[in-house]
């Protein structure tokens, strides 16, 4: 019995506390340890390698390895221990874990900042707000541009933060989420195209696209299913979703921002500047009506039903497949 809770329950425990408390704010924040590991090796690597073509492609591929490594056996070797010698330890850390490895409450909040500050006229707060959650810059964003940003990036997170790490952990508990985490976080810190991060930063690039292929299209799967409950444009998401998902140079980007687009009915993506430069990327969606303000919160809605119904669905199968076998 002990082992059929221990490979069921702390996914659903971990999902209900992010519903309840929010991601944490502290320093022994999982993500937040890995970012610091991943920096650490980042300086100590490019110290170590010629920094030609071949040197960064070298160092950023034994980095990505390295990171991967440490992320996964550190926590199996933990988490074997405590189930082994304290299984109610080992229990409430795995538990603990899972709710951090997931962003559900804290999307939600963070996207609500940027609507509040846009209900409020406030244009510098809502550019500040939504800088907290994207990666582009935002001071010459117009209020259109902001709320954008802010659509997109609870779509794209709808699988880096909710569906991805609940299929990851439903597969091999918090040790597999938090090496998604460690790929996911990667890609996010060097996975940049610019001067400093094409090379170094491919390796990283690559296995996150990789990780993200079959989750991306689940979740893009979830939001059709959530914005038919919703009673959404389903059939222009699904629409825009076969024309556009594969859109962005990212094999995995354009799948939920295309259905997000859709469901809306609004336009999504196009240029974008990071770090000051200016990349040129393709629009999403066709404009059957200005975005506004309120898109925000409807987006939100959709992540929290994606994220049930990832849940339920993940759980459902994992408890068939134990009875079965």
């Amino acid at each position: 019995m002990s082992l059929f809770l221990q490979m069921i329950l702390p996914v659903p425990i971990g999902f209900l506390l992010d519903l309840l408390l929010g991601d944490p704010a502290w320093p022994l924040h999982p993500v937040r340890i890995l970012g610091q590991l991943i920096s650490g090796m980042e300086k100590i690597i490019r110290s170590c390698f010629p920094k030609t073509r071949r040197g960064e492609q070298i160092g950023g591929f034994l980095m990505t390895v390295l990171v991967c490594v440490f992320s996964t056996l550190l926590p199996v070797v933990v988490f074997l221990l405590l189930y082994r010698y304290a299984w109610g330890v080992g229990f409430l850390l795995e538990c603990i874990v899972c709710y951090q490895l997931l962003a559900v409450r804290s999307l939600r909040k963070e996207s609500a900042r940027v609507q509040d500050a846009l209900e409020k006229r406030d244009l510098a707060a809502a550019r500040s707000a939504v800088s907290r959650i994207v990666g582009r810059d935002t001071d010459a964003l117009d209020e259109t541009g902001v709320t954008k940003a802010a659509v997109e990036t609870v779509a794209e997170n709808t699988c880096d933060g909710v569906i991805a790490p609940l299929f990851y952990m439903m597969i091999g508990g918090a040790a597999l989420g938090l090496l998604y985490k460690a790929i996911n976080t990667m890609d996010s810190m060097v996975g940049y195209q610019n001067d400093r991060y094409r090379y170094f930063g491919s390796a990283a690039a690559h296995l996150d696209d990789a990780a993200n292929f079959i989750p991306a299209r689940l979740a893009a799967l979830f939001m059709l299913l959530a914005g038919r409950g919703l009673k959404m444009d389903v059939k222009n998401g699904w629409k825009i979703y076969r024309r556009d998902g594969r859109k962005h140079k990212s094999p995995n980007a354009a799948q939920s921002e295309s259905v997000m687009a859709g469901l809306l009915q609004v336009q999504l993506a196009g240029d974008a500047r990071y770090f000051g430069q200016l990349y040129k990327k393709p629009v999403i969606g066709d404009p059957i009506r200005q975005i506004q303000k309120n898109d925000i919160y409807k987006a939100g809605l959709v992540l929290y039903g994606s994220a049930w119904i990832g849940l339920l669905l993940f759980t459902g199968i994992k408890i068939l497949i134990i009875l079965l076998l």
